[in-house]
């Protein structure tokens, strides 16, 4: 208890508190920016539970916010490096790893195991898949998302209360991230710490939880607004419904290979800035930032692959296709970064 000494000083944690912390069990969606900021807070209050899912791979870029990462660790795995670093702050505590992405196959079951689940995510889809999977396991969901220089920052379904459906009722809104809109590092810091305090928060049972209201804070000019919601969810969040939902549509992974570059056509839904740079003969570039716009010029009875840079995206731009009847698409495992290297090992593909 000794390096817990700072914190069982206040009489809101005191030792009961600190047993509270050490029992819990708190999974993060996402290793990113926001994952980054909230998982050492976690780790180092004692809470000795932790799961992270995330199937992302380090890019130079996440280096700008992603404070658990070293320019060494580029290309790995992400939750890998963070298990390594979480564990070398606090040896006390275990960290579950899923190397995949959170989808409707794999997020009940998941779930189950955790008392609070954190999105730390940068993408609406994956929110609702959050908030649905949180009502059907009774969990409550810690929300935060950046644009530029402000954050936001939300409890959903805690003791009943309000659900991010009930705040966000448009689940076709079109999606933004750090990639296509840009942020700053220390904005993305702060709203991870704020969410990791309401996890912490909701352990010990003290002070007031960001139930029902979303807390709006601006970097740029040092003010904060709360907005006060209700729960007006009116949609029956059950299995069947996420059964439905989620995984009606199942996503078929391929490989990169030549009978798969001779029979499709590849679309790449990077941002054209993004490298590495792949030169398909029979490629083309739609980020997925204005995909729903460009889906109008392509043949529906085509057969298409999707990659982005290792995988997040493309399952996305899948789930849009699918939604406008497009029947034959798949998604390359491993996205671009498998496509280089399938192209240096294999130059006699073209």
């Amino acid at each position: 208890m000794e390096r817990y000494k700072r914190q069982i000083q206040l009489p809101q944690v005191g030792k009961t508190g600190q047993q509270k912390l050490k029992e819990s069990k708190i999974l993060v969606v996402g290793a990113g920016g926001l994952g980054c900021a909230i998982l050492p807070y976690l780790t180092a209050s004692g809470i000795e539970n932790i799961g992270i899912i995330d199937g992302d791979t380090i890019e130079e870029t996440n280096l700008q916010r992603q404070i658990l990462y070293t320019e060494k660790t580029i290309s790995q795995q992400k939750v890998v490096v963070a298990k390594q670093q979480l564990e070398a702050l606090n040896s006390n505590v275990k960290i579950e790893i899923y190397k995949c992405y959170l989808l409707g196959k794999n997020a009940l079951e998941i779930f189950k195991n955790y008392d609070i689940i954190v999105d730390a995510t940068d993408s609406i889809q994956t929110r609702y898949l959050i908030n649905d999977a949180c009502i059907i396991t009774n969990k409550p969901f810690v929300y935060g998302s950046v644009y530029r220089f402000e954050g936001q920052i939300s409890v959903f379904n805690y003791k009943n209360g309000p659900t991010y459906r009930c705040l966000f009722k448009n689940d076709k809104a079109n999606t933004t991230n750090c990639e296509t809109v840009g942020v700053l590092g220390t904005t993305v810091g702060l709203i991870g710490m704020l969410q990791a305090n309401e996890v912490i928060k909701m352990i010990l049972q003290i002070g007031e939880v960001l139930s029902g209201q979303l807390l709006v804070y601006n970097a740029l000019n040092n003010t904060q607004n709360c907005i006060n919601f209700n729960k007006t969810e009116t949609n029956i969040i059950d299995e069947a419904f996420f059964t439905s939902t989620y995984k009606s549509h199942k996503i078929e992974d391929i490989s990169f290979n030549k009978t798969i570059l001779e029979k499709a056509t590849f679309i790449d839904v990077r941002e054209l800035h993004e490298t590495p740079k792949i030169e398909l003969h029979n490629s083309m570039q739609i980020p997925l930032s204005v995909l729903k716009i460009s889906v109008k010029d392509l043949d529906k009875n085509k057969p298409y692959a999707v990659f982005c840079q290792s995988g997040k995206r493309s399952l996305e731009a899948i789930k849009i296709l699918k939604e406008y009847q497009f029947s034959n698409v798949k998604n390359i495992s491993g996205g671009a970064l498998s496509i280089q290297k399938s192209i240096e090992n294999e130059e006699h593909i073209y």
